[in-house]
C-alpha cells in the first residue's frame, strides 16, 4: 500500500506528460513500449527509487545512436515487497 501512495504523484505527472506535452510534439521514441509508458510500468513493478531509475536510464538512452524495438520493464527478480 505504501508502494502505491509513494509511486502515484509521479504517476499522475508522467500521465499529464502523456495526456497534454507528447501530442504536441512528433513521435520521436524508438523503442517499445514508448519511454513514458516504460516509466510507468517501471515504477508499478519495482518502486519510486528501483523503477524511477530504470524509467530515466531508459530516458537518457532514448536518443538517435541508441538502441531500437522492444524493451520491456525487467521483471523482479524476487518477491518481497
Amino acid at each position: 500500500m505504501l508502494k502505491k501512495i509513494l509511486i502515484f504523484p509521479f504517476l499522475v505527472l508522467v500521465r499529464i506528460y502523456q495526456l497534454l506535452v507528447s501530442p504536441l510534439t512528433p513521435a520521436s521514441c524508438r523503442m517499445e513500449p514508448s519511454c513514458s509508458q516504460y516509466m510507468i510500468e517501471a515504477l508499478k513493478v519495482h518502486g519510486l527509487f528501483y523503477g524511477g531509475y530504470l524509467g530515466l536510464k531508459r530516458i537518457g538512452s532514448c536518443n538517435p545512436w541508441g538502441k531500437t524495438g522492444y524493451d520491456p520493464v525487467p521483471a523482479k527478480k524476487c518477491n518481497h515487497n
